[in-house]
């Protein structure tokens, strides 16, 4: 089911109903970094491109020039179930051609959506008319400002954001989950442990008993936002509050915030401020330019939001459930991974 919101009806942490808890346990949630350069490619950027994992769902957003070659080279062209296209400057697309027609070769059968604002239609109906159609049904869905996706367990919001051209940020809120199980809360109610105990964690009156009487209250599912290419706007910094990651573009440093402001784009600083106003729990930046050394705008974010990291191409961020710790970022070294503070 699809229906439209408003940014300002997507800002909470949570939303939906719960579900029980089978569903949430050991679902992991991460964002894989496979290019987090800016409008040109450098020896150790690509173009932007940032992969979503959750349980066995794979989320792409954006595919700059070479990202098939990005994710083949390290953990493999997946067969993606969505992809999500922030906005029409091709260092955000220019790599779905290619990708659409590799999986083509690979005699994909499963249907594939891709997202975007209104024109996407255009757009890949005219690059498909030079390359080729392809074997497995392509489905080429434009989003409405607003417009928001339900997904089991999660959802998916276009935000509209302030960039030269029509352009999206992307929300994914997870649905609340169950409160926490209290078995003697159980017991005083007359339940016995064993299968009573499972079967009004799942939601069923046993006995009379209600889950609310045993189980605490509905805690919050996770949050991520990617922000495309985008001026500092109010429409983003809404439907960032409460999240547990924030991809920002930081694509200026501080002494070319004019530069910034004209060509649709933001400072290390002014990320920081929207992560500072949201109250995220990470932020971190992308679309780095090869002007400036990372240090540069990692110190300049810090100064007013100190959980600020910097991943490199290939990088990954571990979401967990607020209760089992933070957002973590994990270093790529040579096919290893490792955590690290900065």
């Amino acid at each position: 089911m699809i229906h439209s919101t408003t940014p300002a009806t997507i800002c909470p942490r949570l939303g939906g109903a719960g579900s029980p808890l089978a569903h949430w346990h050991a679902m992991d949630l991460s964002v894989f970094f496979a290019g987090t350069g800016g409008s040109l490619p450098s020896p150790r950027r690509g173009l932007p491109a940032v992969l979503i994992r959750r349980g066995g769902a794979r989320i792409l957003v954006d595919c700059g020039e070479g990202t098939q070659r990005q994710l083949i080279s390290t953990i493999g062209l997946l067969d993606l179930d969505e992809i999500f296209i922030t906005h029409f400057h091709s260092d955000h697309w220019l790599g779905l051609p290619g990708m659409l027609k590799s999986f083509d070769l690979r005699s994909r059968e499963a249907p594939l959506a891709v997202h975007g604002p209104p024109g996407l239609k255009e757009l890949i109906g005219s690059v498909l008319r030079h390359a080729g159609r392809t074997g497995y049904e392509l489905r080429i869905i434009e989003l409405e400002p607003g417009e928001v996706l339900e997904r089991d367990g999660y959802r998916i919001a276009a935000v509209p954001v302030s960039h030269r051209v029509t352009a999206y940020a992307y929300v994914l809120f997870e649905d609340e989950r169950p409160g926490v199980f209290d078995p003697a809360a159980a017991v005083a109610c007359g339940l016995a442990p064993g299968p009573d105990f499972g079967r009004v964690q799942r939601g069923e009156t046993v006995d009379g008993v209600t889950p609310d009487r045993v189980m605490g209250p509905p805690r919050p599912g996770r949050k991520i936002v990617l922000s495309g290419d985008t001026r500092p706007c109010e429409s983003l910094k809404l439907a960032a509050h409460g999240a547990d990651l924030l991809v920002h573009e930081a694509t200026f440093a501080i002494e070319e915030a004019e530069r910034a402001y004209e060509t649709g784009h933001s400072t290390a600083s002014q990320a920081a401020g929207i992560a500072r106003d949201a109250e995220v729990g990470l932020l971190a930046l992308t679309h780095i330019s090869i002007r400036y050394p990372t240090s540069v705008l990692r110190d300049e974010a810090r100064a007013i939001f100190p959980s600020t990291v910097l991943p490199h191409d290939f990088d990954t961020i571990e979401i967990p459930f607020p209760e089992r710790g933070r957002p973590e970022l994990v270093r790529w070294r040579a096919g290893h991974t490792e955590p690290v503070s900065s």
